[in-house]
């Protein structure tokens, strides 16, 4: 019975997330670009990224919590950071995106599942400079394979899809 009351817990979040911000690299090693919305794909990841369908589908969508943001600019005695440096696809307010482990979540027209942690590279310290890479560790965000096709856009809503839901 406690087993279930704890699954129960697994699936219930105080508010929905919220995107605040898309970013996409056309070329690799080139700067994030800053969009107001992107098309979703399950066979490419995110329409226009470099990314798109060069890596395993696990790693399609990377998602960072813009809340871990303000903590890694304050880990580095840093005012802010702007996301483009953090070289993560999409950032999310308001929700917290390890708890999305082993679930599907939905983003305007597409459905996401989270696959793992994006951990921080080498290349946060040249972006972020002395310790970025330490001030990163366990606030990386979350990697996601896309499930359904759909366009995403900065405003939209990030809510969880309960196993009840999905057909």
């Amino acid at each position: 019975m406690e087993e279930k009351a704890l699954n129960n817990l697994k699936h219930r979040f105080a508010q929905n997330g919220k995107i605040t911000w898309i970013g996409i690299r056309p070329e690799r090693k080139a700067g994030v670009q800053s969009v107001s919305g992107v098309n979703l794909d399950t066979e490419q990841g995110l329409i226009g990224d470099h990314f798109a369908a060069t890596y395993s589908k696990k790693r399609q969508v990377t998602l960072i919590q813009a809340e871990h943001i303000d903590a890694i600019a304050s880990l580095l005695g840093k005012e802010a950071i702007e996301p483009e440096v953090l070289r993560r696809n999409i950032v999310v307010s308001g929700m917290n995106l390890l708890a999305l482990k082993e679930q599907q979540f939905q983003i305007g027209e597409a459905i996401l599942e989270m696959t793992g942690l994006c951990h921080p590279c080498s290349r946060m310290e040249q972006n972020l400079g002395e310790g970025g890479y330490n001030a990163m560790r366990g606030h990386g965000g979350i990697t996601a394979q896309v499930i359904q096709n759909g366009l995403i856009k900065v405003g939209d809503e990030v809510r969880v899809i309960l196993k009840e839901q999905i057909v």
